[in-house]
């Protein structure tokens, strides 16, 4: 423990809890949100949904607090991601690995953006794992898919980001100070 001055915090057992549940708010929001969307609504479009939110999620939790999502807490949400959406294992995982990888590669410029250039950013990355997890899923299966089902995975993923990021945004900044929440 370093001997600077200054007043700190005595480390209690309720700091401690504090500081992991703030750790852990991204991935548990991000699989809360993928089991809510993965319940049985009845609304169209809900499977592109549900691919959407963990891009989105994963996106903006790896540009804004990367430590707290770290490709070991991606993996997870990707496997969850496949496994509710009945997708051959891997394709998730993959995929949202690549958006935490390139948000974190974009994140110094990103974060100094405005909101139009992040959603840009993530419209465009999010039609690249359309793509992706299309090409993918056909190459497990051994047989071409129409590509109507990624296009509009890409066009639900981009419409889907603004809402999901307000809400996220609200979130990160109660999390950052806890006074104002």
């Amino acid at each position: 423990m370093d001997r600077l001055p200054g007043i700190r915090p005595r480390e209690s057992v309720w700091r401690r809890l504090d500081m992991a549940a703030r750790w852990a708010f991204p991935a548990t929001t991000t699989a809360l949100l993928l089991l809510l969307a993965a319940s049985p609504l009845g609304l169209p479009g809900q499977a592109e949904a549900q691919v959407a939110i963990a891009l989105g999620c994963v996106f903006f939790w790896s540009l804004f607090r990367p430590a707290a999502m770290l490709p070991v807490v991606v993996f997870p949400i990707g496997l969850l991601t496949d496994l509710l959406g009945y997708a051959p294992p891997g394709v998730g995982v993959l995929s949202l690995l690549l958006v935490h990888g390139a948000a974190l590669r974009w994140r110094w410029r990103l974060t100094r953006q405005g909101f139009l250039v992040v959603w840009l950013a993530f419209a465009a990355l999010g039609s690249g794992m359309a793509a992706l997890q299309w090409a993918l899923t056909a190459a497990l299966l051994w047989r071409l898919l129409p590509p109507g089902p990624a296009l509009f995975q890409a066009v639900v993923a981009a419409g889907l980001y603004p809402a999901l990021a307000m809400l996220l945004t609200r979130a990160h900044q109660s999390l950052a100070a806890p006074e104002r929440a």
